[in-house]
Order: C-alpha cells, then structure tokens, then sequence
C-alpha cells in the first residue's frame, strides 16, 4: 500500500483520535470566543518550542516546567496575556492549570496553560475560571468544535487558522492537525503566535521534540511581519498514541511520511499567519540560494524581511532592489556583495552587486500582486532557505495605535 496524505477540508484541532476541545466567550472579548480546552482522553507526549524573549508571561514559564509530564489538557484565553503581571500573573496561570484539572479529574501538571492579548493587565480570573467549567462541560468533536477552537484564540487576526491531514500508511492510518493565531508582532525565534497541534501517533517525548524543533525552525521562524518578538509565543504539539498500531520512531518505516507531514502542517499554518498580517498589502516570499549554511541565510533573511525601506518599497510598488542589497550588508553576516543576484519575481533587477536594466512596466504588474517572489543568490555555498514576510502600510500603524482601545 502506497503512503499517501489526504487533507480533511474544514476540519482542525479534534480531527485526530482521542482528541476533545471546546472554544466559548467567558467575557474577555465583547461576546466574541475567547477561552478552549484542548482534551486528550489519553496521556500524550508534549514538545513545545517558546519564546525568546527574556520579558516572558507567566503561562510560557509553567508550560515549560510542565512540558516534561505526560499532558491530557491545554487550557487557552486571548484578551488578556497574563504578562508582566509579577507574583500574581504566575498563581493565576497555576490557578488555571489547576481548574482544567480538577474539571478532569487529572493531575494540574498534565495541564499546560496559554495566553494571548494586552500584556501588563491581571487578568479577570472569576470569568476565566467560570469559563473553563462551561469549556470543559461543552468538550466535544467535530467542525463546529474545531472551528469554535480557532475563533477563541484569535486577537487582531482576520481569520481563523486551522488545517488538518489523515495519512494513509501500510502500518495504518495516522491524523495530525493544527490551529494557529497571529497577525502581528510576527518575527522569528519564535514568530508572535500561538500554535497548537495534535496527532494521533505514537513517538517518544524526546524524540518528538527533535523532529517539532526541526519542523518549527523551517516554519514558524522563518516568518515576520514587523520584527517584532512577544511575550507568548508558543508551539505545542500533542502525540497520544490512540492510533495504536502506528509508532514514530528513528528507524520507523514512517519517520520520513510523518516528519513530511508534520513539516507541511506547520508550514501551512505559518504560511496563513503571514497572509494574514496587519495592514498587509503583500506577502513576500524570500528565498535566499547560495549561502554558506542555512543559519547564515536564515540570518539575512531576518534581515532584508525586517527592513523598514524594503517593506514600504514594496507596498509602494517600487522595485528599489538597492534596499534590499543593503539589507543584506548589515546583517551581520559576511558576504562578497559583488557577487550577488537579485530576482523579483522572474526578472533579474541586480547581477554581481550591480544594476540590471529591466522593464518598468512589466515590473509594476509583478509589484501590483498580492504575492511577490524574491530570490537572492549569494554564490557563496551550498545553502538555501525559503522565508515569508510582508509590505508594511498604513493601516499597520492605524490596528497598533488604536490596539489597547
């Protein structure tokens, strides 16, 4: 039997065995969806990969102190992001784990808590705690439940993010599936987000964790918006093993088809963050050949994606190749600039560091589409890397100056 993937349209979070959600408003959001649970009825291994930011809230610290137990249950809110809130913002973020817990009758360490929102608020614990009951009364399977979950965690998003794959494999069928927020504050290591996965499987913790490390680093970090690195961002991964028959490990037989997969999910909903940014006009899609190691072009893809001038060149349609050369030049990574080819789109705009004469015309058709390729070789080694960012307009400043209102 052929291994083959086969997306499930409409479905998210609950589309693999064994998994129960819920997403409602317990008044956070003005009676928008603002609170889920995310259930599994058996134990399941857990990775996590977080944020790198020193100003980090109270729900990433005990998600990462918890990590290593066997977790049943994700608790989330937005509204609110449980950050620089001291002494307090860690008990509350306990006291949730603890609600979800005793709802389930499990331990409060198999319970891992998120938040997302304004930071430097306390937040309303009785509606949170109210909430959480009526979550886990309402714990159920299904597109309504899926999509209720993705409506709950959403701040300035536009749309919800989900996706979901059953695998088909000699050795049985496998399901992973995802759900994702974010729309701004978007930068790698990690992008501001919060993304959660679920899969049926059977795969060691440790293991797990390597193959999520890898599939976050070529997703979720290779995309920003504004440059900007939060205070919660988080990617967790569930693995509870309900599909019995179907084990992961490194010398399975289904270790590439299920690391293929968990690398196009993950993409998948990197991808639907980008396009979904703030005030975006387009998305940009990078790719950076020629570099010496991927470490290096992951460095100068941060670079010219977070620039200021490229960003707003592109959203005035001005193919100023000139910035994104220079981009490239303080990155911090050494390069020969006279060596380097620009592409936008599929006309060459710089050959060795130089000018290429090139048809402003057929240009500004390329820079009036939503979505713009960009390729950039170094010719310095044998490293490629492919990155997602966007223009920044006016209405990015108009969604963050009005935010906390």
């Amino acid at each position: 039997m052929e291994e083959k993937w086969f997306k499930m349209e409409g479905r998210g979070i609950t589309a693999p065995k064994g998994f129960k959600a819920a997403g409602i408003s317990c008044g956070l959001k003005n009676g928008k969806n603002d609170l889920a649970v995310i259930y599994s009825e058996t134990e399941a291994a857990a990775a996590g990969v977080f944020t790198s930011n020193l100003v980090c809230a109270a729900p990433v610290k005990l998600c990462r102190h918890n990590l290593a137990n066997s977790i049943r249950l994700i608790v989330v809110n937005s509204g609110n992001a449980n950050a620089c809130t001291g002494e307090q913002g860690r008990r509350d973020a306990v006291e949730m784990a603890e609600q979800g817990a005793a709802g389930l009758d499990l331990d409060p360490g198999q319970a891992l808590v998120c938040s997302t929102g304004v930071i430097g608020q306390p937040l309303p614990m009785p509606k949170i705690k109210a909430g959480i009951g009526r979550a886990l009364e309402g714990l159920g399977q299904g597109e309504e439940t899926d999509c209720a979950v993705a409506k709950a965690i959403l701040t300035t998003d536009t749309k919800t993010k989900q996706t979901a794959y059953r695998g088909l494999t000699p050795e049985g069928d496998f399901h992973l599936a995802g759900v994702a927020k974010g729309s701004g504050m978007i930068c790698p290591n990690m992008a501001t987000m919060l993304a959660f996965l679920t899969t049926d499987v059977k795969i060691e913790r440790s293991f797990l964790q390597e193959l999520f490390n890898d599939a976050v680093n070529k997703s979720f970090n290779v995309i920003t918006v504004d440059g900007e690195t939060s205070t919660n961002d988080t990617a967790l991964i569930l693995a509870n093993g309900a599909q019995g028959q179907v084990e992961i490990t490194e010398k399975s037989g289904l270790l590439n088809s299920f690391k293929g997969l968990l690398d196009q999910v993950c993409r998948e909903l990197a991808y639907m963050i980008v396009e979904d940014g703030e005030g975006l006009t387009k998305v940009i899609k990078l790719h950076i050949k020629g570099a010496r190691d991927e470490e290096r072009a992951r460095i100068l893809s941060r670079s010219v994606l977070n620039s200021p001038l490229v960003k707003t060149a592109f959203y005035g349609e001005d193919a100023n190749w000139g910035r994104i050369l220079a981009a490239l030049g303080y990155a911090g990574v050494e390069l020969d600039p006279d060596r380097v080819d620009i592409f936008i789109g599929p006309y060459q705009v710089a050959k060795n560091g130089g000018a290429v004469p090139f048809s402003e015309e057929k240009m500004k058709a390329v820079l009036r589409e939503r979505d713009i390729s960009v390729l950039v070789d170094l010719k310095q080694g044998p490293a490629a890397l492919t990155a997602w960012g966007t223009d920044m307009s006016h209405d990015y400043v108009s969604i963050n100056s009005d935010y906390r209102s």
